[in-house]
């Protein structure tokens, strides 16, 4: 299943995505949000809609997320080309919900920055609330789908400031989507792809991953607060850029556990962002 979230009548609706004829269709409205679903889409209800062309339609960010946790560096390429150790554990850091960013939007690039990066990303989607993942279980459950993420980046003041909430946190510096989709399995390899007008500057697999995902995300909920994926592809205006990526969701304030050995509570609106390919300036 493949789903986005566009503009109908000035209100934001969540649509089901479907093939027609070879071109993506907004095919039907889903009458409940996805993050209520609790996992299972099947179930929510939908209601018939004149169908849209994914292409025409005015998108949003697919995606709602109360927190963006991003795990950096999990492609030793990406580690390499910035000079950088292979990290022994995931390196966990957040994006504020204010960085997000349409398909199609415009980032803007902060006065004070001289060099600003696209990282291609996959973004994965929290299903359902999820608190200390055992080692033996199957993370899958907990993931709705798979989104595209740009984790802009102003690589001169990550550099200067030796911690990335400045750097990673401007607004507009998250764009995702346009859809979220569940027909892809990271597991077995997703290539993630980052094109400039229309020059590939990115690639990459998810089978390159130092960390597997079923790693990032017992990490991520037991350390953070992650949720759901998404897939999407992006058209900047400014320097279009296209990038393929997973990642959404969002997670209302997780609460410290008073049990031994702490974590989070990891809700169906938290959004895990899966560390850039590569590094490159617009």
């Amino acid at each position: 299943m493949k789903y986005c979230r566009f503009q109908v009548g000035g209100r934001p609706q969540y649509g089901l995505v479907e093939t027609v004829a070879g071109r993506e269709e907004i095919t039907r409205l889903l009458v409940n949000a996805p993050e209520d679903s609790n996992g299972d889409m099947e179930d929510v209800p939908t209601r018939r809609v004149e169908p849209v062309p994914l292409a025409e339609a005015t998108l949003l960010a697919p995606v709602r997320p109360s927190k963006i946790v991003c795990v950096g560096r999990n492609y030793r390429e990406h580690a390499a080309e910035l000079g950088h150790d292979v990290p022994v554990e995931p390196l966990i850091f957040l994006k504020p919900p204010s960085a997000l960013l349409a398909p199609g939007g415009e980032i803007r690039r902060p006065n004070i920055s001289q060099r600003v990066d696209h990282e291609g990303e996959l973004g994965v989607v929290v299903a359902k609330t999820c608190y200390k993942v055992r080692p033996d279980e199957d993370v899958r459950p907990y993931i709705l789908g798979y989104t595209c993420v740009n984790d802009v980046t102003a690589r001169d003041l990550q550099e200067k400031d030796g911690q990335w909430t400045r750097a990673k946190g401007f607004d507009t510096f998250c764009p995702v989507g346009p859809v979220v989709s569940d027909e892809v399995d990271p597991w077995a390899g997703v290539t993630v792809e980052t094109r400039v007008n229309g020059e590939v500057r990115q690639r990459g697999s998810t089978v390159d991953f130092i960390f597997a995902l079923d790693v990032v995300i017992r990490i991520a909920v037991h350390d953070a607060f992650p949720r759901r994926f998404d897939f999407d592809r992006h058209a900047f205006r400014r320097r279009s850029a296209r990038v393929w990526r997973c990642g959404r969701g969002e997670c209302p304030g997780g609460r410290r556990s008073q049990e031994s050995g702490g974590g989070r509570v990891m809700d169906p609106r938290g959004l895990v962002v899966l560390a850039g390919i590569q590094s490159n300036q617009f």
